[in-house]
């Protein structure tokens, strides 16, 4: 199957289990819309069109299962691209989740918080929002001496090296290595953003071990919200929409400057690109 294909089967399923179409005096607009906005409709119906929703009208769901069911989406999506692109990166690779502390550079903070519950004065000064639980999780399992050795032997149990790396796998204690994690917002209000971001910097700052990819995917229907979360000095690697042609064309179809020109900023400041990008640039 092709990277394509994969796309419009997200789509398929993004439009059959997640988007509905809500009525009221100014018409009938997708669900992923701000109801306030008549640009954030126009847009909405503009890419509603394009990735051929069509009439798949599930019933109105809670913004909870909105939430649940994007991200079970977009993991399935990633989980079924990166497999077929894993001769770029061989790896054995984990999709979950599974709070930071089950990774090998998070692992510290489990017990830096069972030790923060019996002290409360150590509690004030640490804080107790560092332990995250992303809406996905990618991970690496370490390796074993058997796959090192595959095709010579280069690496002896008996030898002093390679004593730490996580890479390799030392039996019961070996932990996964996080690889990404990914942020799921459906829609973006800019209140919500800052929550990705601190995320983003809790990951930066409690680290034991290098930076995982730190991403977010979004339907957002509006360029000028989607920069509330992408535009920045780096807390996150890149903003990642489900149909971002599909935006482009809409908005150009719309002839809104002011869309057209955020729109062009952050595809060209390399800070949002289309779902398709997200597992190639994971293999980075």
């Amino acid at each position: 199957m092709k990277i394509s294909e994969l796309r419009s089967k997200y789509h398929k399923q993004i439009c059959e289990k997640i988007v509905w179409l809500k009525n009221d005096k100014g018409g009938q607009y997708p669900s992923f819309a701000d109801s306030s906005s008549q640009t954030s409709r126009n847009v909405a119906i503009g890419v509603h069109k394009r990735i051929n929703c069509g009439n798949h009208s599930p019933s109105a769901i809670s913004e909870q299962e909105v939430g649940r069911r994007f991200e079970e989406i977009t993991r399935s999506f990633i989980k079924e691209t990166l497999s077929l692109i894993n001769h770029l990166r061989p790896a054995e690779w984990i999709y979950s989740t599974h709070p930071i502390t089950e990774f090998d550079q998070y692992a510290h903070l489990a017990k830096l918080e069972r030790i923060s519950k019996d002290n409360k004065e150590l509690a004030s000064i640490v804080g107790v929002d560092y332990i995250i639980k992303p809406d996905i999780v990618i991970g690496i399992h370490p390796a074993s001496y058997q796959e090192i050795n595959r095709h010579e032997p280069i690496l002896d149990p008996e030898d002093k090296v390679v004593q730490y790396s996580p890479l390799l796998q030392r039996g019961q204690s070996s932990r996964p290595t996080l690889h990404a994690s990914i942020s799921c917002k459906w829609t973006i209000r800019s209140d919500r953003s800052q929550n990705t971001r601190t995320e983003a910097l809790n990951l930066i700052r409690n680290r034991k071990g290098h930076t995982p990819h730190i991403a977010a995917v979004t339907a957002e229907p509006l360029p000028t919200r989607i920069a509330s979360l992408a535009l920045g000095t780096g807390d996150l690697d890149c903003v990642y929409h489900i149909a971002l042609p599909e935006l482009e064309e809409s908005i150009a179809e719309l002839k809104n400057e002011d869309q057209g020109d955020m729109l062009r900023t952050l595809i060209q400041g390399k800070r949002l690109r289309d779902i398709s990008d997200l597992p190639f640039d994971l293999v980075i």
